[in-house]
């Protein structure tokens, strides 16, 4: 395996700050969660306006930054993560903020299920507001070679864990997004193997950066970023991290997951991020910053790999990064 970046991953640069002229910067997000900030330091996004009036989770929002995973980039303002996600059951294209307008997130339930000793059946605001809510400030590294800087809130995977209280036969978690065409849809294009799956090692999911996403920029999330509950996982490509999850099912097979299916010779199981193994079709040695169009190395394991490298000791058999 490629040699492991020695530099903490957190370290900051001194010109962390974002130019006051950019919208939201990262000095204004942090002290904007010290002094319980409200609408007014967030930026305004299309869509979801009529889940967001239905949240019953406002008064959690902001959440406290957890300064532990600081990184060495700018934030990308949010009026521009908010116009550029990738949601394919709203369309193929990156502007489906709009088109997310339809997704109904309140009610939602969340199944937790399979080989544990508690399943059972969450309304999402009972689940978000059982679990201990922070920010974190995540890279986020497209298979497409873009890249941007997301301040998430949620919570730990391993904290829902803990609660499904798995049997010693669970090997892996897999995870389900809605199936509803009518109000979504991408999902009437019968090519595509509907509803989206996505899954993990135990190890992958109780690792300390695995995310549970309920907000993002100091508020619930909006619909185009998989709202109201997503994962986000910093070291791999960011089609592991499934949007709109509706369930968790601990088991002992490895699934296979809704991109595998489609074409395994270009997303794999694992997609940890490499910048010296390409895709079939570009390479992956550098990425586009978003929001600055700067093009920059790519970082091993996305500049995670003093927290997760160690999960994929003795696999050097297995097709790791893509």
């Amino acid at each position: 395996m490629a040699s492991i970046l020695k530099r903490p991953s957190w370290a900051i640069a001194e010109n962390l700050a974002t130019p006051e002229h950019v919208f939201l910067s990262r000095r204004a997000m942090i002290a904007g969660l010290a002094a319980g900030a409200t609408a007014a330091i967030m930026p305004p996004f299309a869509g979801g306006a009529q889940a967001a009036e239905a949240d019953q989770t406002l008064d959690l929002y902001p959440a406290k930054l957890n300064e532990k995973y600081k990184i060495d980039r700018d934030m990308t303002p949010g009026e521009v993560a908010g116009q550029y996600n990738n949601f394919y059951e709203y369309g193929s294209h990156k502007q489906i903020a709009k088109a997310a307008e339809s997704l109904k997130t309140r009610p939602w339930e969340v199944q937790v299920d399979g080989l544990v000793e508690k399943p059972r059946t969450f309304a999402i605001d009972d689940l978000i507001r059982a679990m201990p809510l922070e920010a974190r400030l995540y890279r986020h590294r497209c298979v497409e070679a873009w890249s941007m800087t997301v301040p998430w809130t949620g919570f730990p995977m391993a904290k829902l864990v803990e609660a499904a209280a798995p049997l010693a036969s669970a090997k892996y978690v897999r995870f389900e997004t809605f199936l509803d065409p009518d109000m979504a849809s991408g999902q009437r294009q019968v090519w595509y193997p509907w509803p989206y799956v996505e899954g993990l090692t135990m190890e992958e999911a109780t690792n300390e950066l695995a995310f549970m996403v309920t907000g993002v920029y100091g508020k619930p999330l909006k619909n185009q970023f998989g709202a109201p509950l997503r994962l986000a996982l910093p070291w791999k490509y960011g089609f592991k991290s499934i949007k709109s999850v509706v369930k968790i099912s601990f088991v002992e097979k490895r699934p296979v997951s809704f991109w595998e299916q489609i074409a395994p010779t270009e997303y794999g199981f694992w997609a940890n991020v490499n910048p010296e193994v390409p895709h079939p079709r570009w390479s992956q040695a550098q990425e586009r910053i978003l929001h600055t169009g700067e093009t920059v190395p790519t970082l091993l394991f996305n500049g995670y790999g003093e927290q997760v490298a160690g999960l994929y000791q003795g696999m050097e058999g297995e097709a790791l990064f893509m």
